[in-house]
């Protein structure tokens, strides 16, 4: 008789009473135990709606934790921020941004105890607040983009460094001690495309090993890799030549592709989210080099048996300029939103798609990860922003015929 093999929910348990029997005669740690804890699938799976909070009047278009991780900050199209205790639900600050128009990026700068944010928006303006006492908020305009300015990254650990980019393919460098704004160089097209000179970024991000190293990209194929240090202040060199450059090798020379989103693992993976396409995962060793169009063939496809980008694949990013992020402790899992109006959570490693969850009527544009527990916050074209939490009874499976479902349900919304 053919003996029945274990089911993946037995092997899950099994592996949890093995790790529950380590931390108690002492082989793992107790770090190490609750890292295990928090990057475990069960839990990714038990992920249900824990909270909706509910005061913008527009679309929310940024959610960001401070560090501790018991804030939440957010930004709409109404040009409000408010401070949120999301385990509670209740505001703890509104105030005007000072923006013109929707805001797209605010973030808490860490070490200020929390009164300490940076802005920037669709108007172009890159803006400071600081909370006063009673709740009292001064913002002043610290420069500003031509065009939209939609993402801005921190130093880790700064509580005063911080980057913008803009659809003006400028990036920007501040110091909020000196109030003062670099203008570091304007990203140019690595082919001379007659009509598009200057690539339009959408997307920022800072190498959290090594915050010397920061990304951005935009309206081409390409993500660049710049190095602060090659930076001379006196604007002696030009900044603008990257030292790296990162793209999935059949959209070399795709004129019809840019990418919306860019992040950085804690183990200097490059993700990036490509607009009418999927999302691919880069390791440092897989650059073109600062010019890449004397190089057509990417290095690591030239070597039999290294590995290409790992490949993310079944939301559809279109409509929108979305996020992409990691999740878990030590990056285990991919996320995105899509213009189905769901969450998608791949595991990083092999690229399987585990989780879909339902978080918009329309489209989810941003998901950001707590930075301690098992925890997402995330937003969308509705003016609410979703917290979500591993507290269903039951695991949550994959519907069946997933990418007919999903483009049914796009046609829908299309009509």
């Amino acid at each position: 008789m053919r003996k029945r093999g274990r089911t993946s929910s037995s092997s899950s348990l099994d592996s949890a009473i093995v790790n529950v029997w380590q931390r108690e005669v002492g082989h793992l740690s107790t770090r190490n135990f609750a890292h295990l804890f928090a990057a475990s699938q069960d839990l990714v799976l038990r992920l249900d709606l824990y909270a909706n909070l509910d005061k913008h009047r527009g679309c929310v278009n940024t959610v960001s934790f401070n560090a501790d991780g018991d804030i939440l900050v957010s930004g709409s199209d109404d040009r409000r921020v408010i401070l949120w205790d999301w385990e509670t639900g209740r505001v703890k600050l509104s105030f005007h941004s000072g923006h013109n128009n929707n805001v797209f990026q605010a973030k808490i700068m860490t070490c200020t105890d929390d009164r300490s944010i940076v802005t920037c928006a669709a108007d172009g303006q890159v803006r400071h607040a600081q909370i006063l006492e009673r709740g009292q908020v001064e913002t002043k305009l610290l420069a500003k983009h031509q065009g939209r300015a939609h993402k801005l990254a921190i130093e880790p650990g700064s509580s005063h460094i911080f980057y913008t980019c803009g659809e003006d393919g400028l990036v920007q460098h501040f110091d909020l001690r000196t109030a003062a704004a670099t203008e570091l160089f304007t990203c140019q097209s690595i082919r001379d495309r007659a009509s598009m000179p200057i690539v339009n970024l959408n997307a920022i991000t800072i190498d959290p090993r090594n915050p010397n190293l920061f990304a951005v990209a935009g309206s081409d194929e390409y993500a660049r890799l710049y190095d602060i240090r090659m930076y001379k202040w006196d604007a002696s060199n030009n900044f603008g030549q990257p030292t790296d450059c990162f793209c999935a090798p059949h959209l070399i020379g795709d004129k019809q592709v840019g990418i919306t989103g860019l992040a950085f693992s804690d183990q200097s993976e490059l993700l990036v989210s490509y607009n009418d396409e999927c999302i691919y995962l880069f390791s440092r060793d897989m650059g073109l080099g600062p010019d890449p169009q004397s190089n057509e063939s990417p290095s690591y496809m030239e070597t039999d048996g290294q590995v290409c980008p790992q490949v993310y694949k079944g939301h559809r990013n279109c409509e929108t300029v979305k996020g992409v992020n990691f999740f878990g402790p030590k990056c285990e899992y991919v996320v995105s939103g899509s213009d189905c109006g769901r969450i998608f959570i791949w595991k990083k490693k092999g690229g399987e798609l585990i989780r879909v969850m339902e978080a918009d009527k329309y489209v989810v544009n941003c998901i950001e990860s707590h930075p301690h527990t098992t925890a997402l916050a995330s937003s969308g074209i509705e003016n609410d922003i979703k917290i979500w939490t591993p507290k269903a009874i039951e695991k949550a499976k994959l519907p069946e015929n997933i990418e007919k479902v999903f483009f049914l349900i796009i046609i829908k919304q299309l009509l």
